[in-house]
């Protein structure tokens, strides 16, 4: 076969890479070459007064260059200063720069002189210098301090403009035409808020135009960063936002309380303001944020949710290289359950899911993430025992965490039956299963919605924590429960309800003013569940610290807030009624004489009362044989006769519109 050579051009950006970079270091030791003989020329401008040209360019510039220049570019090579992006070039850069210049200046002279000896000891040399023979006219030893200056001065003026022009010139004409760049008003001037400002000015675009910076320091007021402003303080943030016209503000504030952010967002509620933060500049260096830097505040910033801190030795000695099974495992506490068990190493994870969808969107995650651990995914009903069977006798789990549950309070008060069957009967169904086939723990996932149920969903958890606490007592398998309330997130839940709403242009539906939730992130809950199941010894029902409870309608207002709309303006809030199974306030609380401490500070243990066991097995057969076909009242019926507790009779009408609430 014969080859051609094609006579076009190769575009640059298919040559080699190893050529390009030949290319580019070829072009920066040019470039400082010429820089370095220009300081030199300079130097000796400076020297002589700009006088005497003819007198020392051919008889000391020339021969010292000759000298300086391989010395120079020598020292630029071995320090690497040759391949300094100067797109990016910083203070640590320039302090390079300083530093290669001291020790070319220095060998510099150093040759010079010792030729300069070296000459003078040569027969023949007379006595006259090496570089200039015309004694009348002798060469200035300030050109040396001065061709150090002027290469400092040089290569870090020309490197600075080069980042000037890729930060202000070139950008300049690539932002959208016809769209201005939104005003932003950046919260902090600390590290966090300089680290941010720089990368705004450097980005390529016009989006943002950083009108000011605030910060509560009085020393900071009217200092310039980067040629911004510090202009206010924070509890001004409202009244300047409304002078300068602001679109967005940027909270720079790592080390800032959840407080603190809801005291910034609610002080500009009712305007149109949308907001942002950034993480902290140590989460970033250590890969910790793995999403955009700058993000949307979101409802989370203002919970006032601490960090958990878990025993990661005492969960790491019980989960790794263990078999490990979760039920429910597509959930949202299922998912984040099987995330959070998976960071501990164990040698098989076993997930068992109704939801063929949702099982493998997190199968597919897990073995992404984690493909090292082997992960087994089971489409199974928890209902379904002899599947139950097949799956625990292959597998054989030493450890299962039990988070399939029918959840959504008003749709199981419809839907009674099917609540028993999955809540109950289910739960039921897995314990047996764990005992028979030799599982050393089970931990069940419950809610606040048992304490006290007044719905159906809450009775039947209720029900079931009730089966597996007393199993504790005769069987080998340890029987571990653990209570919370709300988690932000879920699905069903009212975070992604409000969003949703809030995206259609509203309104926003709350049920009743003076509703208040207790919240917790789906990772925070996932590891408390976690570190109680490693606590626990059978028997037990821990309950974890939700804090402080929230009002449904201050959710709802920080939330249009945060969407940068404005309240009964742009988007309204319509309360739609208490729904049945429905409570006001929900019970979670973790002091007084019903619980004990544990030595987490956000756990505690409820202290379990003597129960009936016949009577709740006969209980549960009950429930199990109406289930399918008595009416929804009847079953209540049998629900409250187990459980003297449950309050029924809301007379509140069972299509009242409103957000779900999850377990």
């Amino acid at each position: 076969m014969s080859s051609q050579t094609s006579d076009r051009p190769v575009d640059p950006r298919h040559a080699p890479i190893g050529l390009m970079v030949r290319h580019r270091t070829m072009l920066s030791i040019l470039v400082h070459g010429g820089l370095f003989a220009l300081s030199l020329f300079c130097s000796f401008l400076l020297a002589y007064n700009f006088r005497s040209t003819g007198r020392w360019f051919s008889s000391l510039f020339l021969p010292l260059l000759v000298i300086a220049l391989p010395i120079k570019l020598a020292v630029l090579v071995w320090t690497r200063q040759h391949r300094c992006s100067w797109r990016y070039v910083g203070l640590r850069d320039l302090m390079g720069v300083i530093g290669t210049s001291y020790v070319a200046s220095f060998g510099f002279l150093a040759v010079y002189f010792a030729l300069e000896n070296i000459w003078a000891r040569l027969p023949g040399s007379g006595g006259l210098p090496l570089i200039n023979r015309d004694l009348d006219f002798g060469l200035r030893q300030s050109v040396f301090p001065l061709d150090w200056a002027c290469t400092v001065g040089f290569v870090c003026m020309v490197r600075v403009i080069v980042r000037l022009y890729h930060e202000d010139y070139e950008r300049a004409g690539v932002g959208q035409p016809g769209q201005a760049p939104a005003r932003l008003l950046i919260v902090g001037a600390g590290d966090s808020g300089e680290v941010v400002l720089r990368e705004i000015l450097r980005m390529r675009g016009d989006r943002y135009n950083v009108v000011g910076l605030l910060d509560d320091r009085p020393s900071r007021l009217g200092d310039r960063i980067h040629g911004v402003e510090v202009i206010g303080r924070g509890d001004e943030i409202r009244s300047i936002c409304e002078t300068h016209q602001i679109d967005e503000v940027l909270i720079a504030l790592p080390k800032a309380s959840p407080k603190e952010i809801r005291r910034l967002v609610e002080s500009c509620q009712g305007t149109n303001l949308r907001f942002r933060t950034v993480p902290p500049v140590a989460d970033l260096i250590e890969g910790n944020v793995e999403v955009s830097p700058i993000r949307p505040v979101e409802i989370e910033d203002l919970l006032g949710r601490e960090p958990v801190q878990l025993d990661e030795d005492a969960i790491g000695a019980v989960l790794a290289n263990q078999r490990i099974a979760v039920s429910g495992a597509g959930g949202s506490i299922g998912s984040e359950m099987c995330r959070q068990i998976a960071r501990f190493g164990p040698e098989r994870l076993i997930l068992i899911e109704q939801a063929e969808n949702a099982l493998f969107e997190i199968h597919r995650e897990l073995r992404r993430s984690y493909p090292d651990i082997d992960v087994v995914p089971y489409v199974a009903d928890i209902c379904d025992v002899s599947r139950l069977r097949s799956v625990f006798e292959s597998e054989r789990p030493r450890i299962v965490y039990h988070a399939a549950a029918h959840k959504h309070v008003p749709m199981m008060e419809t839907n009674p039956g099917e609540a028993i069957k999955n809540n109950i009967i289910g739960t039921r169904a897995v314990a047996d299963t764990a005992i028979e086939k030799g599982v050393e723990k089970m931990v069940m996932i419950s809610t606040d919605k048992a304490v006290n149920p007044t719905s159906v969903m809450g009775c039947t958890k209720r029900i079931a924590e009730l089966y597996v606490q007393q199993l504790s007592d005769t069987e080998r398998t340890q029987f571990v429960t653990v209570r919370f309330g709300n988690v932000l997130g879920s699905s069903g839940s009212v975070v992604p309800i409000f969003e949703a709403q809030i995206a259609a242009g509203g309104p926003v539906t709350v049920t009743h003013p003076e509703m208040t939730r207790y919240f917790m992130t789906i990772p925070e809950a996932a590891q408390l569940v976690l570190q109680a199941g490693v606590m626990g010894q059978g028997g037990e029902i821990f309950v974890l610290d939700m804090g402080d409870p929230v009002k449904i309608i201050d959710l709802a207002r920080d939330m249009i807030t945060l969407s940068g709309l404005r309240l009964d303006i742009d988007i309204d809030v319509v309360f739609s009624g208490i729904r049945p199974g429905e409570k006001l306030f929900e019970e979670l609380s973790v002091e007084g004489e019903d619980f004990s401490s544990t030595k987490h500070p956000k756990i505690a243990i409820w202290r379990k009362r003597p129960e009936d066991w016949q009577r709740i097995c006969e209980g549960i057969e009950k429930l199990q044989a109406i289930a399918d076909r008595a009416a929804p009242d009847e079953i209540r019926a049998q629900l409250a006769a187990l459980v003297p507790e449950y309050q029924t009779g809301s007379e509140v009408p069972s299509d009242a519109a409103g957000p779900s609430e999850a377990a």
